[in-house]
């Protein structure tokens, strides 16, 4: 995998130390809170993420495996042992390669490094959302040699002082989950909705050669309706989704919990945030602008380190018409694939209902692999104190 632009040829020295934020360092004697002493200004790319200089957290515990944890705001600089603690995560389908650069660059977000004995054992992302009323947790990874000793734990607690701290009016912490969650989640989280999860593989010119043979000249919407009247799927322009999207109450019935999820990322539906995800390259999509059943959201392909040419494609899916679902899955496959070579990864999120008659759809008439049975994505909240 290439590594972004600006990122060292080499695997990075350990930074000064003066950029760390220790766990035991400067404790306060009254309070015995460690104080967060002021950091140098990060590389250009982080300029904007510097940690509030007042911040005070609770104290840490004091388990051996989390003596000596150090705290530091990520750079381009770490991204070459960022990625090797990170090798083979998600099956050799980790996104964070493709998005370091530009999670670096977002305003809003913070991206911070724990080391242990000055090397990287975990990262997470806190992004402020919702009109700064939202942390969202992302990019989770531990070391597989410091998994189970509690580091994710003390890292998203100091994550979430970070924040509250920069952004006083957070009020909760929201994140995505594909494990299944069990009581001691329920007690912690309030689930705000689930979505199947359909993960399919094929070869991006296979796939072209059986579009061809099922979908005829007259278009996706006349192979697969069967209602003669069925529009074909609208694909939408900014003005169009600013108008649906905010100015209608139309998405509320098709959006889980009147929930925009987006690449595992959830979102009101607030002006905020539609700015956010109109800055990304995303293809929006839906059955009707004055009537919408099912709606759609797809990113552009991107490449995986599984291999040299190996993308992945993700599908959000909204609202529970099978045929209007694999309408706009076929128009997302066909505009996203015309130019692939390689081996293409699809991940289809959509109503949990639905996630069988589509496996079968993709097995039995797109002939591609199913990669695994049915998991779900749970996107969940707790209150930030």
């Amino acid at each position: 995998m290439q590594k972004p632009q600006g990122a060292a040829a080499t695997s990075p020295q350990a930074p000064p130390t003066a950029h760390y934020i220790r766990a035991d360092l400067a404790m306060d004697t009254e309070t015995r809170a460690p104080r967060v002493p002021r950091p140098r200004q990060a590389a250009t790319s982080c300029s904007r993420m510097k940690i509030d200089t007042n911040l005070t957290i609770p104290q840490l515990p004091e388990a051996p495996s989390q003596a000596g944890l150090q705290f530091a705001v990520a750079t381009e600089e770490d991204f070459d042992e960022i990625m090797a603690m990170s090798k083979d995560i998600y099956g050799g389908l980790d996104y964070l390669p493709t998005r370091y650069t530009s999670w670096l660059q977002d305003t809003n977000r913070t991206v911070i490094l724990a080391r242990k004995e000055g090397k990287v054992i975990a990262l997470e992302s806190a992004c402020v959302i919702d009109d700064g009323e939202t942390m969202l947790v992302e990019g989770l990874r531990v070391a597989p040699q410091e998994r189970g000793k509690g580091v994710a734990g003390v890292l998203l607690r100091f994550c979430s002082e970070l924040v509250k701290s920069k952004y006083p009016d957070v009020k909760v912490t929201r994140l995505s989950r594909d494990d299944q969650l069990g009581p001691k989640d329920f007690e912690k989280y309030r689930i705000i909705t689930k979505q199947g999860i359909l993960l399919v593989r094929f070869r991006a010119e296979e796939l072209k050669l059986r579009l061809c043979e099922i979908i005829p000249s007259g278009g996706i919407h006349s192979s697969m309706s069967t209602h003669q009247s069925s529009p074909p799927p609208v694909r939408l322009d900014q003005t169009s989704i600013h108008q649906l999207y905010l100015t209608t109450d139309l998405m509320q019935g098709v959006l889980p919990n009147a929930t925009i999820i987006q690449d595992w990322q959830p979102f009101k539906l607030l002006p905020s945030n539609i700015a956010i995800l109109l800055k990304k390259e995303i293809d929006w999509m839906v059955d009707d602008v004055s009537s919408p059943t099912l709606a759609s959201l797809c990113t552009f392909p991107f490449k995986v380190p599984i291999g040299d040419d190996w993308y992945y494609l993700n599908i959000d899916m909204f609202g529970k018409d099978l045929n209007l679902a694999q309408q706009q899955f076929l128009c997302h496959l066909q505009r996203h694939t015309n130019n692939l070579k390689g081996h293409v990864m699809c991940q289809i999120f959509l109503e949990p209902g639905l996630w069988k008659p589509m496996a079968d759809f993709c097995q039995n008439t797109l002939n591609v692999d199913l990669v695994k049975e049915y998991t779900e994505q749970c996107v969940v909240e707790s209150d930030l104190v």
